[in-house]
């Protein structure tokens, strides 16, 4: 996965075959990453300090550090075959690539010395890391992935929306900073400053999409794809993923009525105030009227995006809404 600017060529047939995708697989190599201290930001550190003793216990973490503190080896990403895959068949999928694929890959990710000499043979590591991340999901990310899914799923919905409106051109214009469209070409710059991009041809094979809570800030790009090229970049809304703040005695007395109840419903997913007034039915002012009160109950989050505040209920906020929905 490079970290240096990277010239995505596509042909008119390939723009045509863009399209969106969540991977929980790749959240988990992701995670872990983050969790190790190797990529992410501050904005997950809430998660970073529940994780850490979790991930410490893991019998595989010298291999885990080896594949992930530096340059990440593609195998350990296959491309999601359909919109939202679930983890069992992505790491199926996984424990199938070729070990001469994976050889390669960590060759190029380590160098061919350093790989020879701190991990095992290819296929011997396809396995131990398979293994590794199937304990890791289930510890780490499988116990967050239905608030991870809904900000991820959310943001599918946003670009499939601007794809409608404002075709390829502006799909990628609200992609993220470092992803630049010029007419059959996507730039997306890297952290490396280099004299000249590293190309990658489409192949025929298209373009995959692929909102991230754990690449969060950065945009990821495979290098040298064996089928369709892919871009995993921040999905909107990370930031209010993790957030938890403290509830007071008169916020939690102020949620009361049908009109908050209905916003906490809808806030499963990151949305704007002018999208939560247009659901509800309600003027803009009155939805900022209200979710003041949810956010001093602590029951929901807001952070701004460029122009655009997007709210997202917290933890809490989440059970409150599914004690309510058993009670009744």
């Amino acid at each position: 996965m490079a970290v240096v600017a990277v010239e995505i060529r596509l042909s008119a047939a390939e723009v045509a075959r863009v399209r969106l995708a969540v991977s929980p697989l790749a959240e988990t190599v992701l995670g872990v990453r983050v969790a190790l201290g190797a990529g992410g930001h501050q904005v997950h550190l809430p998660w970073v300090r529940e994780a850490r003793p979790v991930l410490a216990a893991e019998p595989e973490l010298p291999l885990l550090r080896t594949l992930l503190e530096g340059c990440l080896p593609a195998f350990l990403f296959p491309l999601p075959d359909r919109r939202v895959p679930d983890f069992a068949t992505e790491l199926a999928g996984l424990r199938a690539v070729d070990p001469g694929y994976v050889a390669a890959e960590c060759a190029a990710a380590l160098g061919r010395a350093r790989a020879a000499r701190e991990l095992p043979e290819p296929a011997e590591l396809l396995a131990r890391a398979a293994d590794a991340l199937d304990r890791c999901h289930a510890r780490l990310v499988a116990p967050h992935w239905g608030r991870m899914r809904a900000v991820l799923e959310a943001d599918l919905g946003r670009r499939a929306v601007a794809l409608v409106d404002a075709g390829v051109e502006g799909l990628f214009a609200e992609l993220h900073a470092d992803v630049v469209w010029r007419e059959g070409e996507l730039l997306v710059a890297g952290r490396r400053r280099t004299s000249a991009p590293w190309t990658v041809e489409g192949g025929g094979h298209g373009l995959v999409l692929i909102p991230s809570v754990f690449a969060w800030p950065d945009v990821l790009v495979d290098h040298s794809p064996l089928a369709a090229a892919s871009i995993r970049y921040p999905a909107a809304g990370v930031g209010l993923l993790w957030e938890r703040p403290r509830p007071s005695a008169e916020g939690l007395s102020a949620v009361l009525g049908r009109t908050r109840a209905a916003l906490l419903d809808a806030l499963a997913e990151p949305l704007s105030t002018p999208e939560l007034a247009d659901r509800l039915g309600v003027s803009p002012s009155a939805v900022s009227q209200h979710l003041g009160a949810l956010r001093g109950a602590g029951l929901v989050s807001t952070r701004r995006t460029g122009r655009t505040a997007l709210h997202l209920r917290t933890v809490s906020g989440t059970a409150l809404t599914s004690t309510a929905g058993e009670a009744g």
